[in-house]
């Protein structure tokens, strides 16, 4: 029995309003890739930034070698030959691809830098990774995602790092280049580095993995599992028991199934992202999107809103056919999107409450060329009170605000707009317990009232919680649709796992989330 290289001993590390990790424990050994695993909320991302001396444990032993450690900064992560590779891509887009893999360790003579050293080197990681057609001296902001990754994981490669973190490093890649990483992580581990390996694809994970670890809510559940031999039923068990219940407000009225669609998209596609995507929603009904990280579900809706160009199909509200990559005339049709990332995407950090509730809705109170600043205010603390924003001060800057309170002031912006069609991308995601309980009375209260919603979660029981009808995606295509209560979370599994990797379409770029199962 090899001693590990590391090891985690009651790791545990709380944020305000949640108990993110709870007395976690995980080794793992020089040359083996091991695998963890778990949902949304699991605590994956959390540890492994602890890991990389990004966040700080409020208990537990970290041990490096058999010695202990103390990983106060990134930088005393990279000395030991800790390195990670975030599938929230850290790259600067402005910068060269040599630049960005050399970053802080740029080669100089004499105080004098030398890029030609640096693009030799770079070129010859890139080769390596089986990517020479990327160049050295391109600039980074202007790659594919997939290329953008290989990036990545050049510069963890260059640090001659002894463990590297892979957070869903498939998800932007597809089969040929997966199959191009698996050769990589095999070259690396028969050199004896350790690789800790986090995907939601089981079959990827039966084919590089050697040992698994299930987190779930916060807690080490099972830890050095074979990899090759566990049942993907065991595995799928683990990551699914919960001790954190779903309350979800109960319909108080049905959804209008005699009335004619709000929304209906037909033979929806985005080259590269997904296809042949149909479904429809009628008044007062939700239908969720299931599917694992990169399987389209967010590309789906941001190509509904307008926010991406279709390649195919037509998206129709209220039988009027919207014209594809229009936003404005999305939302003139009474369309609304909160999307996942809320502070990147959705906010406008700088700018107080009522302006982010308002931006949508600005023609409302234009008066002879200039903003009804009072009553611009007055709608939104009507909002803000109907939502229970907390601060109620509208004049406050949205980016002091919790997540939770946050995502409801991106809801109270479309409540304004008064839409009749609302697109939700992980409506709940960073969001505390109780905020999140508000967030799925507020979704109920507004089916009730007749708004037709698409919700996306990485959390099977909230989509099925949630959802009227469920359609459960794999790969930018549909595997299934059915009522949400004839299915239960297993079933959801399976077909995803089933769907994944069949459907021919590579995988969608830019996924971005923690990259958690559903």
């Amino acid at each position: 029995m090899t001693a590990p290289l590391l090891e985690m001993h009651g790791i545990v590390k709380t944020f305000p309003g949640v108990r993110a990790l709870d007395g976690v424990d995980l080794d793992v050994r020089a040359g083996e890739v091991h695998c963890l695993l778990g949902q949304n909320g699991a605590g994956k991302s959390t540890l492994i930034k602890v890991l990389a001396g990004a966040h700080q444990p409020d208990a537990g032993q970290i041990t490096w070698r058999g010695q202990p450690v103390s990983l106060t900064t990134p930088q005393a992560a990279m000395s030991l030959g800790i390195a990670t590779i975030y599938q929230e891509l850290d790259l600067v887009a402005g910068l060269t691809v040599a630049d960005n893999i050399f970053l802080g360790r740029e080669f100089s003579r004499l105080g004098i830098t030398r890029p030609a050293e640096g693009n030799r080197r770079a070129t010859a990681l890139l080769t390596r990774l089986g990517h020479p057609e990327i160049r050295p001296t391109a600039e980074v902001g202007s790659l594919s995602a997939a290329s953008q990754q290989m990036v990545s994981m050049a510069r963890a490669l260059s640090q001659d790092a002894q463990l590297i973190v892979m957070d869903e490093p498939s998800a932007v890649l597809d089969n040929e280049e997966v199959e191009r990483l698996f050769a990589v992580i095999r070259d690396l581990t028969a050199h004896d580095v350790a690789v800790v390996y986090i995907s939601h694809r089981l079959e990827e994970i039966r084919a590089i993995g050697d040992r698994i670890t299930v987190l779930k809510d916060g807690r080490t559940v099972a830890t050095g599992l074979p990899a090759r031999d566990t049942p993907t039923r065991d595995v799928i068990t683990l990551m699914t028991g919960r001790t954190i219940e779903y309350v979800f407000p109960e319909r108080r009225t049905q959804p209008h199934l005699d009335e004619a669609p709000v929304l209906e998209v037909e033979g929806l596609g985005l080259a590269g992202s997904f296809a042949d995507v149909s479904f429809a929603v009628r008044p007062g009904e939700v239908v969720g999107l299931a599917g694992l990280v990169g399987s389209g579900r967010s590309e789906i809706l941001e190509t509904v809103f307008g926010a991406r160009h279709a390649t195919a199909g037509t998206v129709r509200v209220r039988g009027r056919r919207l014209r594809s990559g229009d936003v404005g005339g999305a939302v003139a049709a009474g369309v609304g999107l909160a999307p996942e990332e809320r502070k990147s995407q959705a906010l406008l950090l700088g700018e107080s409450v009522y302006r982010n509730i308002s931006i949508s809705s600005l023609a409302r109170f234009a008066r002879g060329g200039f903003l009804a600043g009072t009553a611009e205010k007055a709608a939104a603390q009507e909002q803000v009170q109907a939502l229970d924003v907390r601060p109620a001060d509208v004049d406050r800057e949205v980016r002091t605000l919790s997540g939770g309170n946050q995502q409801k002031v991106v809801l109270a912006r479309w409540l304004l707009r008064d839409c009749r069609v609302l697109l939700l991308d992980e409506p709940t995601r960073g969001v505390d317990v109780g905020a999140r309980a508000e967030i799925y009375a507020l979704i109920r209260e507004l089916a009730d009232r007749g708004v037709a919603v698409v919700v996306v979660s990485s959390e099977i029981p909230e989509v099925l919680g949630l959802a009227d009808r469920v359609l459960v995606i794999a790969d930018g295509a549909v595997v299934t649709e059915q009522p949400a209560d004839a299915l239960d979370e297993h079933r959801v599994l399976d077909l995803i796992m089933e769907g994944t990797g069949h459907t021919g379409l590579p995988v969608p770029a830019g996924a971005q989330s923690e990259g958690d199962v559903a």
